[in-house]
Protein backbone atom coordinates (compact mmCIF):
# COMPACT_ATOMS: atom_id res chain seq x y z
CA UNK A 1 0.00 0.00 0.00
CA UNK A 2 2.63 2.42 0.68
CA UNK A 3 6.37 2.54 2.73
CA UNK A 4 6.35 1.02 6.02
CA UNK A 5 6.04 3.41 8.79
CA UNK A 6 9.61 2.98 10.47
CA UNK A 7 10.02 4.31 14.21
CA UNK A 8 13.51 4.28 15.80
CA UNK A 9 15.22 6.93 18.54
CA UNK A 10 19.18 6.94 18.81
CA UNK A 11 20.40 5.63 22.60
CA UNK A 12 23.95 7.23 22.27
CA UNK A 13 22.94 10.30 24.26
CA UNK A 14 21.53 8.07 26.71
CA UNK A 15 25.29 6.06 27.10
CA UNK A 16 26.85 8.89 27.83
CA UNK A 17 25.46 9.69 31.26
CA UNK A 18 23.98 6.21 32.52
CA UNK A 19 25.72 3.59 34.93
CA UNK A 20 27.68 0.37 33.21
CA UNK A 21 24.32 -1.77 34.27
CA UNK A 22 22.14 0.96 32.82
CA UNK A 23 23.88 0.83 29.25
CA UNK A 24 23.37 -2.98 29.65
CA UNK A 25 19.83 -2.54 30.20
CA UNK A 26 19.37 0.14 27.53
CA UNK A 27 18.69 -1.20 24.22
CA UNK A 28 16.19 -3.72 25.44
CA UNK A 29 14.18 -0.84 27.10
CA UNK A 30 14.71 1.23 24.00
CA UNK A 31 12.93 -2.31 21.63
CA UNK A 32 10.23 -2.41 24.26
CA UNK A 33 9.76 1.61 23.90
CA UNK A 34 9.70 1.12 19.73
CA UNK A 35 7.41 -1.42 20.18
CA UNK A 36 4.74 0.27 22.71
CA UNK A 37 4.87 3.15 20.64
CA UNK A 38 4.42 1.11 17.18
CA UNK A 39 1.57 -0.41 18.96
CA UNK A 40 -0.13 3.47 19.19
CA UNK A 41 0.53 4.28 16.58
CA UNK A 42 -1.52 1.31 14.82
CA UNK A 43 -4.61 1.71 16.83
CA UNK A 44 -4.39 5.06 15.75
CA UNK A 45 -4.42 4.04 12.23
CA UNK A 46 -7.65 1.46 13.08
CA UNK A 47 -9.16 4.25 14.68
CA UNK A 48 -8.70 6.38 11.54
CA UNK A 49 -10.35 3.54 9.75
CA UNK A 50 -13.83 3.88 11.36
CA UNK A 51 -13.87 7.51 10.22
CA UNK A 52 -12.78 7.37 7.03
CA UNK A 53 -14.60 4.41 6.08
CA UNK A 54 -18.30 3.12 6.22
CA UNK A 55 -18.00 0.03 8.49
CA UNK A 56 -14.66 -1.32 7.85
CA UNK A 57 -14.40 -5.22 7.91
CA UNK A 58 -12.15 -6.85 9.91
CA UNK A 59 -9.86 -8.03 7.39
CA UNK A 60 -9.04 -3.96 6.45
CA UNK A 61 -8.72 -3.11 10.27
CA UNK A 62 -6.69 -5.80 10.50
CA UNK A 63 -4.38 -5.11 6.92
CA UNK A 64 -1.38 -3.77 9.40
CA UNK A 65 0.62 -5.25 11.68
CA UNK A 66 3.71 -4.27 13.74
CA UNK A 67 7.18 -5.46 12.91
CA UNK A 68 9.21 -5.19 16.53
CA UNK A 69 12.39 -3.99 17.11
CA UNK A 70 14.90 -6.11 18.33
CA UNK A 71 17.66 -5.01 20.54
CA UNK A 72 20.18 -5.89 17.43
CA UNK A 73 17.64 -3.07 14.96
CA UNK A 74 16.09 -0.91 17.47
CA UNK A 75 13.75 -0.20 14.44
CA UNK A 76 9.89 -1.01 15.17
CA UNK A 77 7.77 -0.46 11.74
CA UNK A 78 3.85 -0.46 11.27
CA UNK A 79 3.17 -2.41 7.25
CA UNK A 80 0.76 -4.34 5.24
CA UNK A 81 0.07 -7.90 6.54
CA UNK A 82 2.21 -10.14 4.00
CA UNK A 83 -1.21 -11.92 3.08
CA UNK A 84 -3.04 -8.41 1.92
CA UNK A 85 0.51 -6.91 0.33
CA UNK A 86 -1.06 -8.19 -3.73
CA UNK A 87 -4.49 -6.78 -2.30
CA UNK A 88 -5.15 -3.11 -4.15
CA UNK A 89 -8.20 -1.20 -2.16
CA UNK A 90 -5.87 0.02 0.37
CA UNK A 91 -3.28 1.62 -1.89
CA UNK A 92 -6.44 2.73 -4.17
CA UNK A 93 -7.86 4.36 -0.77
CA UNK A 94 -4.17 5.95 0.70
CA UNK A 95 -3.21 7.05 -2.73
CA UNK A 96 -6.31 8.27 -4.89
CA UNK A 97 -6.74 6.63 -8.47
CA UNK A 98 -8.29 3.96 -10.35
CA UNK A 99 -8.56 0.44 -8.95
CA UNK A 100 -8.17 -2.38 -10.07
CA UNK A 101 -10.32 -5.57 -11.51
CA UNK A 102 -11.41 -7.55 -8.80
CA UNK A 103 -11.31 -11.33 -9.07
CA UNK A 104 -14.90 -11.38 -9.38
CA UNK A 105 -14.84 -9.36 -12.52
CA UNK A 106 -11.85 -10.96 -14.15
CA UNK A 107 -13.86 -14.50 -13.84
CA UNK A 108 -17.34 -12.84 -15.76
CA UNK A 109 -15.15 -11.34 -18.31
CA UNK A 110 -13.79 -14.64 -18.81
CA UNK A 111 -16.75 -16.70 -18.99
CA UNK A 112 -19.56 -14.13 -20.27
CA UNK A 113 -19.24 -13.32 -23.82
CA UNK A 114 -20.99 -10.28 -22.98
CA UNK A 115 -22.22 -7.50 -26.39
CA UNK A 116 -20.22 -4.95 -24.80
CA UNK A 117 -17.42 -3.87 -22.47
CA UNK A 118 -16.85 -5.06 -19.22
CA UNK A 119 -14.83 -3.41 -16.66
CA UNK A 120 -16.14 -2.86 -13.37
CA UNK A 121 -19.20 -4.80 -11.08
CA UNK A 122 -20.65 -2.59 -9.06
CA UNK A 123 -23.99 -4.01 -6.66
CA UNK A 124 -27.09 -1.73 -6.81
CA UNK A 125 -29.08 -0.89 -3.58
CA UNK A 126 -30.96 -3.62 -4.84
CA UNK A 127 -28.73 -6.29 -4.02
CA UNK A 128 -28.45 -8.16 -0.86
CA UNK A 129 -25.62 -6.29 1.83
CA UNK A 130 -24.19 -8.03 5.21
CA UNK A 131 -23.55 -5.49 7.78
CA UNK A 132 -20.53 -4.20 5.94
CA UNK A 133 -22.32 -2.52 3.43
CA UNK A 134 -20.79 -5.13 0.87
CA UNK A 135 -22.79 -7.15 -1.72
CA UNK A 136 -23.22 -11.07 0.35
CA UNK A 137 -20.72 -13.91 -0.83
CA UNK A 138 -24.16 -15.97 -1.14
CA UNK A 139 -26.22 -14.03 -3.28
CA UNK A 140 -22.81 -12.96 -5.32
CA UNK A 141 -22.02 -16.72 -5.95
CA UNK A 142 -25.71 -17.63 -6.69
CA UNK A 143 -25.57 -15.01 -9.62
CA UNK A 144 -22.14 -15.87 -11.06
CA UNK A 145 -23.49 -19.81 -11.00
CA UNK A 146 -26.52 -18.73 -12.42
CA UNK A 147 -25.01 -16.78 -15.44
CA UNK A 148 -22.10 -19.52 -15.58
CA UNK A 149 -24.93 -21.77 -16.39
CA UNK A 150 -28.06 -20.58 -18.09
CA UNK A 151 -26.13 -17.53 -20.08
CA UNK A 152 -26.98 -14.50 -21.04
CA UNK A 153 -30.74 -14.86 -21.57
CA UNK A 154 -31.19 -16.79 -18.47
CA UNK A 155 -32.23 -19.84 -19.78
CA UNK A 156 -29.87 -22.96 -20.20
CA UNK A 157 -26.86 -22.78 -22.62
CA UNK A 158 -27.52 -25.99 -24.73
CA UNK A 159 -30.64 -25.13 -27.32
CA UNK A 160 -32.00 -28.65 -26.38
CA UNK A 161 -31.80 -28.04 -22.80
CA UNK A 162 -33.17 -24.25 -23.63
CA UNK A 163 -36.44 -25.45 -25.41
CA UNK A 164 -37.83 -27.59 -22.15
CA UNK A 165 -36.53 -24.62 -20.16
CA UNK A 166 -39.01 -22.22 -21.57
CA UNK A 167 -41.88 -24.91 -22.14
CA UNK A 168 -41.25 -25.79 -18.64
CA UNK A 169 -41.35 -22.27 -17.37
CA UNK A 170 -37.86 -23.12 -15.66
CA UNK A 171 -35.37 -20.08 -15.85
CA UNK A 172 -32.07 -18.89 -13.52
CA UNK A 173 -33.03 -16.57 -10.80
CA UNK A 174 -30.69 -14.44 -12.03
CA UNK A 175 -29.57 -13.12 -15.61
CA UNK A 176 -27.77 -10.51 -17.99
CA UNK A 177 -30.36 -9.27 -20.59
CA UNK A 178 -29.10 -9.45 -24.03
CA UNK A 179 -28.67 -6.28 -26.45
CA UNK A 180 -31.93 -5.17 -27.27
CA UNK A 181 -33.70 -6.25 -24.63
CA UNK A 182 -34.63 -3.05 -22.98
CA UNK A 183 -32.76 -3.49 -19.92
CA UNK A 184 -30.04 -2.06 -18.92
CA UNK A 185 -26.03 -3.42 -18.93
CA UNK A 186 -25.69 -5.86 -15.41
CA UNK A 187 -26.90 -8.82 -13.59
CA UNK A 188 -31.14 -8.67 -13.20
CA UNK A 189 -32.95 -10.95 -10.60
CA UNK A 190 -35.94 -12.64 -11.26
CA UNK A 191 -38.81 -12.77 -8.58
CA UNK A 192 -42.43 -14.37 -8.34
CA UNK A 193 -43.70 -16.47 -11.30
CA UNK A 194 -46.18 -15.93 -13.97
CA UNK A 195 -48.08 -12.63 -14.19
CA UNK A 196 -46.39 -12.06 -10.28
CA UNK A 197 -43.15 -11.82 -12.05
CA UNK A 198 -40.85 -8.73 -11.86
CA UNK A 199 -36.99 -8.21 -12.15
CA UNK A 200 -35.18 -5.94 -10.69
CA UNK A 201 -31.60 -5.03 -11.47
CA UNK A 202 -28.26 -6.11 -8.63
CA UNK A 203 -25.60 -4.77 -10.23
CA UNK A 204 -24.43 -2.84 -13.06
CA UNK A 205 -22.02 -3.57 -15.68
CA UNK A 206 -19.66 -0.41 -16.57
CA UNK A 207 -16.94 0.12 -19.57
CA UNK A 208 -14.82 2.49 -16.79
CA UNK A 209 -12.97 1.11 -13.87
CA UNK A 210 -13.97 3.43 -10.14
CA UNK A 211 -11.79 6.18 -9.75
CA UNK A 212 -11.16 6.82 -5.83
CA UNK A 213 -10.21 10.46 -4.12
CA UNK A 214 -7.36 10.14 -1.27
CA UNK A 215 -8.78 8.67 1.72
CA UNK A 216 -7.26 6.50 3.88
CA UNK A 217 -4.11 9.31 5.34
CA UNK A 218 -1.88 6.81 6.19
CA UNK A 219 0.57 9.16 8.05
CA UNK A 220 -1.70 11.74 9.55
CA UNK A 221 -1.33 11.25 13.12
CA UNK A 222 1.15 9.05 12.80
CA UNK A 223 4.47 11.14 13.89
CA UNK A 224 2.44 12.94 16.35
CA UNK A 225 1.31 9.96 18.27
CA UNK A 226 4.74 8.99 18.48
CA UNK A 227 5.98 12.26 19.48
CA UNK A 228 3.34 12.20 22.36
CA UNK A 229 3.81 8.23 23.19
CA UNK A 230 7.69 7.48 22.88
CA UNK A 231 8.48 9.40 26.36
CA UNK A 232 6.66 7.61 28.45
CA UNK A 233 6.66 4.40 26.63
CA UNK A 234 10.46 4.69 27.27
CA UNK A 235 10.62 5.77 30.76
CA UNK A 236 8.18 2.67 31.53
CA UNK A 237 10.20 0.52 29.60
CA UNK A 238 13.32 1.63 31.33
CA UNK A 239 11.93 0.90 34.71
CA UNK A 240 10.94 -2.32 33.80
CA UNK A 241 14.25 -3.16 32.18
CA UNK A 242 16.07 -2.06 35.16
CA UNK A 243 13.81 -4.06 38.03
CA UNK A 244 14.47 -7.40 35.71
CA UNK A 245 18.22 -6.63 35.39
CA UNK A 246 20.72 -9.40 36.49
Amino acid sequence: MTDALSLHIDPKDFMRVTSAIERKQLPIATAWALNDTADDVLEHIQRRMEVVFDRPTRFTKNAFMVWRAKKSTLVAEVRERPSVGSRHYLKRQERGGVRKQTGLERMVMHNLAYDGVLAAIIPTSAARLNAFGNWTPGERNQAVSAIKAFGETGYTANATAKSKARSKGRRAAYFVPQKGSGLSPGIWRRKGKGKRERVEKIAHFTDTMPRYHERLGFYDGAEQVFERMIAPNFRRAFEKAMATAR
